[in-house]
């Protein structure tokens, strides 16, 4: 059985019950769109990646500097290890182990803490970072983010405020981390000594 944290340990959230409705909804949903949205909850950031060497691709091919495409990948994991370290401080349990609902996949163990949400904060700093480089591809990237945040409540591991806090810490840390990437380019293009063309 399921160890939980007792009730009266729990402090009341104010979307308490906005994720229980989502929750009690996901289970009055068709099986095989809560599918979609558990797998996507799951290997969804895999789409990230791939968004992240389109990137590098497009900047290589138009000839544009590359070390901010390259970073991206960077940005990201500076922000995941940002929001993870604000998650052990914070320590909030996850609403599947304290309140009285039954999530759509299995709940994480005691002591798994929900916030911020890593999954939101990685998927936002990836769009911020896609975002600065390749505004086609930020576009793409905001909205899978979007959809990623949702998911994460839709299948019961986050409250609705722990998404929605991973989408600012990751956007907050992709936006700041990729204007330093952009800024470097700029300052080792200008640093680099131009070429010398031998007379013949």
């Amino acid at each position: 059985m399921m160890n939980r944290v007792p009730l009266s340990a729990h402090p009341a959230f104010y979307d308490d019950s906005l994720y229980a409705s989502v929750t009690r909804l996901a289970h009055r949903t068709p099986a095989a769109v809560d599918s979609v949205i558990s797998a996507w909850s799951e290997y969804g950031l895999g789409l990230f990646a791939v968004l992240m060497i389109i990137a590098w691709w497009r900047a290589r091919t138009a000839g544009l500097p590359q070390l901010p495409a390259l970073a991206v990948p960077a940005v990201v994991v500076l922000a995941y290890a940002a929001n993870d370290a604000l998650k052990s401080q914070v320590a909030e349990q996850r609403p599947c182990q304290v309140l009285p609902v039954k999530p759509l996949d299995p709940c994480p163990a005691l002591g798994d803490w929900s916030f911020p949400s890593n999954h939101a904060a990685i998927a936002a700093a990836a769009a911020a970072g896609l975002w600065g480089i390749d505004r086609l591809l930020g576009w793409v990237a905001a909205s899978a983010a979007l959809l990623m945040a949702a998911s994460r409540v839709w299948i019961g591991a986050h409250y609705p405020h722990d998404a929605l806090a991973g989408l600012l810490v990751g956007a907050v840390f992709g936006t700041l981390l990729i204007h330093v990437a952009k800024r470097s380019a700029t300052l080792f293009g200008r640093g680099r000594a131009p070429r010398q063309v031998s007379a013949q």
